[in-house]
């Protein structure tokens, strides 16, 4: 789960990590008193979406070149920048061509900036750590230094069974050329950050840019923050701050019927059960010309109840020319998906073509319910038997 950074700085800002003061604006009532309530002379108006990029960010029909992330230098500026921003559509980089609309604003104070560090914590599953990537350039998209300039970026994994010790933290104390007057302020704030990252279950937390200040303080300008969705149970509070309104509709009702959904560009819809196989499933798609809709995997354990709820979220993407369903039943025996298929295609009267593959406990007994059933069914023998049909099927 993806948080907005006004709630990641919340969340860091509980850890003792340092933030500046803002305050989040959800309609254009609340603009000036949000103003209002910052009392630096600089001010940024900040767009809250899902999305990154948002200061080179365009609005749609907006009639200037201004981005998604404004300083002000007077508080009429930074109300007239805000009741420009909300409601409107903001295009980036990362939203695609059709942009995302801005629900949410963040006023925030400004900062006399000394100098911009890169700062990031990730999961890293192939060494069982947790990767702290950190560069001297900060405010950049980290892709492009590590595409132009990777001997500035350092690399820290800690061992997920221990702390963050201080050779770790020294290691990017002297790769960054952080002063020894610097130093203990800096370890300080990457430790909490740390702390934030463990306590919250977090699979990633960026700050973009970690700066110090003219004060000589460090503070994190910009937060990134995601959860691991399965830990969302334990943190009630962090599952509260979900933004429905930013992500698919087909993926949250997936989710409540214990579906795992992705929403992609192509025109076969896919109904798999395990992820391994649902990826195989694509990448056989692939290889024979076609391209996915969708990942979604029903799971080893599903009810015709749910492999009806899973074509009705197949169907609703219009993008969807055929549907493919490649099931090996192992705890799933292949008799109750034939049923689910069956009952699906007729309550939902489906009117793309739809190939099943079925292999595993109960196989010929599925076969047989689907070829009795009376519906157009195209039956394959294997999965590349299915890809090729399903590909065959668009023409």
């Amino acid at each position: 789960m993806n948080l907005h950074e006004y709630q990641a700085k919340i969340l860091l800002k509980n850890n003792d990590v340092r933030v500046l003061a803002g305050k989040p604006v959800f309609n254009d009532n609340e603009i000036n008193s949000a103003v209002d309530s910052i009392q630096t002379p600089v001010m940024v108006v900040k767009s809250q979406i899902h999305a990154g990029g948002r200061g080179a960010g365009k609005f749609k029909d907006s009639g200037d070149d201004k981005g998604g992330v404004r300083v002000c230098f007077s508080k009429d500026e930074a109300k007239e920048n805000a009741k420009n921003m909300l409601g409107k559509t903001l295009v980036t980089k990362q939203t695609g061509p059709e942009g995302k609309v801005v629900n949410r604003l963040y006023i925030e104070e400004g900062c006399d900036i000394k100098k911009e560090y890169y700062l990031s914590m990730l999961v890293d599953r192939s060494t069982s750590s947790i990767s702290i990537i950190a560069s001297t350039e900060g405010g950049m998209e980290i892709e492009e230094v590590a595409e132009k300039e990777p001997e500035k970026i350092i690399t820290v994994n800690v061992p997920g069974d221990k702390n963050l010790d201080q050779a770790s933290l020294d290691r990017l104390v002297q790769g960054l050329g952080i002063t020894s007057e610097q130093s203990g302020d800096f370890c300080d704030q990457i430790q909490k950050i740390y702390d934030s990252f463990l306590s919250a279950d977090a699979s990633l937390v960026e700050v973009n840019p970690f700066v110090l200040t003219g004060e000589g303080n460090f503070l994190a300008l910009d937060a990134k923050v995601s959860i691991d969705d399965n830990a969302l149970y334990k943190h009630k509070d962090i599952a509260e701050m979900r933004d429905e309104t930013e992500e698919d509709p087909a993926e949250i009702e997936a989710s409540k019927h214990e579906l795992n959904y992705i929403k992609l560009d192509g025109s076969i819809g896919c109904m798999v059960n395990g992820a391994g196989l649902a990826m195989g499933t694509m990448d056989i798609i692939q290889l024979h010309g076609g391209s996915p809709a969708n990942f979604l995997d029903v799971g080893g354990g599903a009810t015709k109840e749910r492999v009806a709820k899973a074509f009705s979220i197949i169907l609703q993407d219009s993008n969807v020319k055929v549907i493919l369903v490649n099931i090996f039943g192992g705890i799933m025996k292949c008799d109750i998906i034939a049923e689910g298929v069956v009952a699906a295609a007729k309550e939902l009267s489906i009117q793309v073509p739809l190939v099943v593959r079925l292999e595993g406990t109960n196989v010929d007994l599925g076969k047989e319910i689907l070829n009795k059933s009376g519906l157009a069914i195209i039956s394959a023998d294997n999965l590349e038997d299915a890809a090729q049909k399903a590909v065959g099927a668009l023409s």
